[in-house]
C-alpha cells in the first residue's frame, strides 16, 4: 500500500466527462469534418483546413470521432477546438515521422482534443510536435504514445498546459533515447497548471529545459508507472515555482532517487531562488525506500520552503 496522507484527493482525471463515458464514437471523414470558424468554410482533410488560414488567424472546429489525419502548421496562428471536448480523437496518425499536429506557425491554441497511439521509427511520437512560438493547451488528454508533447528550441516563447492529463506516456527502449510524458526544449516559459500526469511508462513525467517555470496544482500519480524516472527533471536548471502539487511515487521505477531534479545535465539556466513549496510528496509506504524530494546539481540556493513530505522522504541533496 501507498502511504496516503493527504487531505485532498487527486486531482480528477481530466475536466471531460465525455471521455469517460462508454459512446461510440464515429471514425470521421466527409467535407464537414474540418470548419474554419471564421469563415463557415468545410474540408475533409485537416491539412486543407490549415493552409486555408495560411498566414492569418483563424478557429478549426473539428468534428467528434476518430480522426486518421494529422497537419503541419507553417504560419498563422490556429486554434484547434474540438466541437464537442473529449469526443474528438486523433489516433495514431502522424506527419513528418513527428506527430498529429507538427507546429511551426506564428501561435497556436489546442482544446479538448484526444491524442492516442502515436508511434515512430525514432521513438518520439507525439499528439503535438512544437517546433517554434507559443502554444496554449487545455482540456486535452495525451495518453498510450511514445510522447504527449516534445517541443524544439525557442527562447522567446511560452508553452501553457493547463486542465489536462498525460496518461501512458514515455519509453526508454531500443537503444534510442528516451521519451517522456512532456519534454521542451530551451523555451522562454513554461507554465503546467491543473493537469495529471500519472501511469508512465518510461522516462521523466515532465521535463524541461526552459529559462523559467510554472508548475502549480498538478497531480503526478506515479502508483501505476512503468520503469519510470524523475516526476520534475529541469535538467539545465531553471528559475520560477514548483507549487502546491501533489506526488506520489511508484514502486516500478528505472530511477527512485528523487522526485524532481535541478541542473542534472548541465547549467545552462540559472536557478537561484527558484521556488518549490506548498507540494505533498510520499513514497510506497511498506518498502523501506529512501528518496529525496529535491536533487540540486546547480550549486545555487533554491527557495524550498514547507513542503508535505512522508515517512521515507528527505527534504533536499545538493549533488
Amino acid at each position: 500500500m501507498f502511504q496516503m496522507f493527504f487531505r485532498r484527493p487527486l486531482l480528477p482525471l481530466l475536466a471531460l466527462p465525455l471521455l469517460l463515458a462508454p459512446v461510440p464514437l464515429p471514425a470521421q471523414s466527409g467535407p464537414g469534418a474540418y470548419v474554419v470558424a471564421e469563415t463557415g468554410r468545410a474540408f475533409g482533410r485537416l491539412q486543407d483546413a490549415v493552409d486555408a488560414i495560411g498566414d492569418g488567424e483563424g478557429t478549426i472546429r473539428i468534428a467528434p470521432g476518430y480522426h486518421g489525419e494529422c497537419a503541419v502548421q507553417t504560419a498563422g496562428r490556429i486554434a484547434f477546438v474540438a466541437a464537442e471536448p473529449g469526443r474528438v480523437i486523433f489516433d495514431g496518425v502522424t506527419c513528418e515521422g513527428k506527430a498529429a499536429l507538427v507546429l511551426r506557425g506564428a501561435g497556436a491554441r489546442v482544446d479538448g482534443i484526444v491524442f492516442q497511439n502515436m508511434r515512430v521509427p525514432d521513438g518520439n511520437g507525439a499528439g503535438i510536435r512544437l517546433e517554434k512560438s507559443d502554444l496554449d493547451v487545455v482540456n486535452s488528454m495525451f495518453r498510450s504514445s511514445e510522447e504527449g508533447i516534445l517541443t524544439a528550441d525557442d527562447p522567446e516563447a511560452t508553452l501553457t498546459i493547463d486542465r489536462s492529463t498525460f496518461s501512458r506516456l514515455g519509453r526508454c527502449d531500443r537503444g534510442l533515447s528516451c521519451a517522456h510524458s512532456v519534454y521542451t526544449g530551451v523555451y522562454g516559459r513554461v507554465v503546467v497548471t491543473h493537469t495529471r500526469f500519472d501511469k508512465g511508462t518510461g522516462g521523466h513525467y515532465l521535463k524541461t529545459r526552459a529559462k523559467q517555470v510554472e508548475i502549480r496544482d498538478n497531480s503526478f500519480d506515479d502508483t501505476q508507472g512503468t520503469a519510470t524516472n524523475y516526476m520534475i527533471d529541469l535538467p539545465s536548471g531553471s528559475v520560477g515555482s514548483i507549487t502546491d502539487n501533489l506526488f506520489v511515487q511508484g514502486r516500478n521505477k528505472e530511477n527512485y532517487s528523487a522526485f524532481i531534479a535541478v541542473a542534472a545535465e548541465d547549467r545552462g539556466n540559472p536557478s537561484r531562488g527558484l521556488s518549490i513549496s506548498g507540494n505533498r510528496a510520499s513514497l510506497p509506504a511498506d518498502m523501506g525506500r529512501k528518496s529525496f524530494f529535491v536533487a540540486d546539481w546547480s550549486g545555487e540556493a533554491l527557495a524550498i520552503g514547507p513542503n508535505e513530505l512522508g515517512p521515507g522522504l528527505q527534504r533536499f541533496e545538493k549533488r
